[in-house]
Formats: structure tokens, C-alpha cells, sequence
């Protein structure tokens, strides 16, 4: 009876040390595929240019130029909230490969692994690196540089440099926006910044747990076509008009772009009984293939419907939250997620009774679009000069036929 007594107590131990080094080990959030686990190659610089840097591009191509410039592309690694959030966890090598995807742009090259899930380099100093380079981010050089050649829409041979013809502009968009997640340790349903999976997902297509995609699934994806709306103009000053894509990569951080996402509509629904009252707040995703929102599981929408009164105060409330919600430790399991999927539409109602509620003048719905949790701000120390949060939708519905708010504003 001892030694099994012993046994048990034993395994406890064990089983108890194992789950403690789950949550205070290094996070390993996904699958390092063969394709992401070192930085662009840019020893080679193509004939016909003197370096790798977006201004460089921009004496030719200059509206390309002053678009990526005002881009969260091009504040890839200076983007303050990601600096804070790189340090936080660690300050993985592998997160450079997205923020700053040129080798020559990382103060260290990397030689090999020492470990079979490559999160943990061999690293020495890179006598290429150009921290000018560096700040820029995601630069020009990151999607349109490969193998010592230039990459675009139209191939061409000219005396400034050669362009080889890009087979499809969403395989550059892949290299960092799928990002892998078939880990033992891992129940994701689809992983974090997944949007590819999301994409599939949204159009009855099976997608393992990473994401994987080949080759044929490129053009049905739709990134390029949605974040780099097209235009028509010439691709260097004096050239021929014809057709191109702004390079604007608006998202998450744009209230504009997320806006067209959506489509919200606020209503009163008759009720049956007298002096009950309805209103419902409808918000579909009309605009995105993927969930809205999608990427880090920190942003979510909130939706709030009050009932006010004649100076404004909240009579009745309802309060809902659209987000991701995964726990991360001791293993990484999606827990619930009720973001709207493509084409999907969600709506919440406030109700009351106009009878006890005699000082009722309105209705108001407000929908806000969060950039980052509070909680992880905090967590993380993040001290945002920025506004991590941004209305999208605001309406208010008279409840009663006309009326005077105190301050006069006719509602």
C-alpha cells in the first residue's frame, strides 16, 4: 500500500511540476514552418539600384512611396505598442521576421537552432545591418526584393532595373499573415492572426489547424484586392497610365476601413403589449471575408444600447462584447469566440416598458472597434499616446415624438 501510495504521490509531483513550467515557460504561440523561420535573403541587390531603402523607391515611385509611408507597414518595428509588446514576451527572434523581414534590417543573422521547434536561434552579429533600413519597417524591399531581383505587376527589362512578373501578390501577403499553429499543445480552431484560415473557413473550405494552404488557394484569397484598392495611374513619373494598387494596407487601425466592413442598423421593433417598447441593434459583416475583427485576439468590437433621459443620463443599459477569447496557459485552448464570420449577422435588443420608465426620451447605440484589451495594456505597461479604441457606429432614436434635450438640442 506504501509503494502505491508512493507511486501516486510521485506522478502528482510530477504532473504538478509539469503544469507549473507551462506557466512560466517561454510562449510558444505557433508552428515555425521551413518558410518562416529566417529572415528574406537580401545579399543580393538587384542590378540597377544602390540600396534596399523605401526612399530610394521613392524618387521614382513617388504616390506608392508616400502611401506605404502613412501605413502601419512602414511602422512595422517603430510602432510603439509592438515594441512594448516584443519586449514583454520576450523579445522573440522569430517576431522579427514579420516586423522586419530582411535580413539585413535584423542586428543578428541566424545561423541554425538549437532546438527542433526553432524558437530558440544560433545568432551573430550581422555585419550587413543597416538600422536606417531597420526603421523602416515592413520597407519595399520586404515584398517586392527576392533573390536579387524585383518583383511587381508588370515584368519588364528597362536601364533602371530589371521586374520580374509577380505570379500572384497574395503569396507575399502569406508569408506572415498565415501563421502556423499545429502544435501538440496547441487547440486552436484557427490560430491567432489566422486570417487566411478565416478566409477559408468563411467560404465552406476545410483548413486544418495552421492554416495550410498551397498554391491553387492564392487567388481566392482576396487580400490584395481589398487592401490595396486599385487604381489607375503610372507606375513612375511620365509613364503610361494603366492599372495599379495603392499601397495603403488599411486595417484594424483604420475607422474608415473598418466602417465599410460593417453594416449596422438600429430599429424599433413592434411589441404586442402596450407600452412595451424594442429597439434592436443589427450589425453584419457585409465588407470582409474574413471575422471582423480579425488578428490579435486583443481586438474585439464592444456594443452598448442605453436608455436615456432628457439630460442625458443612462436609464437602462445593455452591454456586449464581440471578441476571441483563448487561454493561453498552461496549454493554448480557444475557449469561445463569437466575432462576426462572413456574411454574419448579429443583433441586440434593449427593451423596456414606457410605463415605468416615464422620464425616457431616447434610445442610443454605440458600437467601438478596441484595438488592444485594457486589461493586456495594463498588463504589459503599454502607455498609449494614441487612442486604443474608436467608435465606428453612433445613433440615437427618439422615443417619444419630438423633444428638447435640456441643453436644446432637438433629438
Amino acid at each position: 500500500m506504501k509503494r502505491k501510495t508512493l507511486i501516486v504521490w510521485s506522478i502528482l509531483a510530477v504532473l504538478l511540476a509539469f503544469l507549473g513550467w507551462r506557466f512560466v515557460r517561454p510562449m510558444n504561440i505557433f508552428l515555425v514552418s521551413e518558410a518562416f523561420e529566417r529572415p528574406v535573403d537580401s545579399s543580393r541587390i538587384p542590378a540597377g539600384l544602390k540600396g534596399l531603402g523605401a526612399e530610394e523607391c521613392g524618387e521614382c515611385h513617388k504616390e506608392e512611396y508616400l502611401e506605404w509611408s502613412s501605413s502601419i507597414h512602414s511602422q512595422a518595428w517603430t510602432d510603439p505598442y509592438y515594441q512594448v509588446d516584443y519586449l514583454f514576451d520576450g523579445a522573440q527572434q522569430i517576431c522579427l521576421n514579420c516586423h522586419i523581414p530582411l535580413d539585413r534590417q535584423q542586428e543578428h543573422k541566424v545561423l541554425g537552432f538549437r532546438d527542433s521547434e526553432k524558437w530558440d536561434p544560433i545568432l551573430a552579429p550581422n555585419p550587413d545591418f543597416d538600422p536606417k533600413l531597420q526603421n523602416e519597417g515592413v520597407t519595399c524591399s520586404g515584398c517586392h526584393v527576392r533573390n536579387g531581383t524585383v518583383l511587381g505587376a508588370y515584368g519588364h527589362e528597362n536601364e533602371d532595373h530589371p521586374v520580374e512578373t509577380m505570379e500572384d501578390s497574395n503569396v507575399i501577403c502569406i508569408q506572415c499573415h498565415v501563421v502556423q499553429g499545429e502544435r501538440w499543445d496547441t487547440f486552436y480552431r484557427m490560430p491567432p492572426c489566422g486570417t487566411v484560415a478565416e478566409i477559408r473557413a468563411g467560404y465552406g473550405k476545410q483548413s486544418d489547424r495552421s492554416g495550410d494552404l498551397t498554391v491553387s488557394d492564392l487567388g481566392e484569397l482576396g487580400c490584395v484586392e481589398c487592401h490595396m484598392p486599385d487604381v489607375k495611374r503610372p507606375l513612375v513619373e511620365g509613364g503610361k497610365r494603366r492599372f495599379a494598387r495603392r499601397h495603403t494596407w488599411r486595417g484594424g487601425q483604420d475607422p474608415e476601413m473598418v466602417k465599410e466592413a460593417l453594416k449596422i442598423a438600429l430599429e424599433e421593433h413592434a411589441l404586442p403589449k402596450n407600452g412595451k417598447r424594442r429597439f434592436v441593434l443589427t450589425l453584419t459583416n457585409s465588407g470582409a471575408d474574413h471575422y471582423v475583427p480579425t488578428g490579435t485576439p486583443d481586438r474585439h468590437l464592444t456594443v452598448e444600447l442605453r436608455l436615456l433621459d432628457g439630460r442625458g443620463e443612462v436609464l437602462e443599459q445593455e452591454r456586449h462584447t464581440l471578441k476571441r477569447t483563448i487561454m493561453w496557459r498552461p496549454f493554448i485552448i480557444d475557449l469561445w469566440d463569437n466575432r462576426l464570420a462572413r456574411k454574419e449577422s448579429r443583433s441586440y435588443a434593449l427593451e423596456f416598458d414606457s410605463n415605468r420608465e416615464p422620464d425616457a426620451v431616447a434610445v442610443e447605440a454605440v458600437v467601438r472597434y478596441h484595438l488592444l484589451d485594457e486589461a493586456r495594456r495594463k498588463r504589459i505597461g503599454y502607455q498609449n499616446e494614441e487612442p486604443i479604441s474608436y467608435e465606428v457606429f453612433r445613433r440615437r432614436l427618439s422615443v417619444r415624438p419630438t423633444f428638447v434635450m435640456e441643453d436644446k438640442e432637438t433629438w
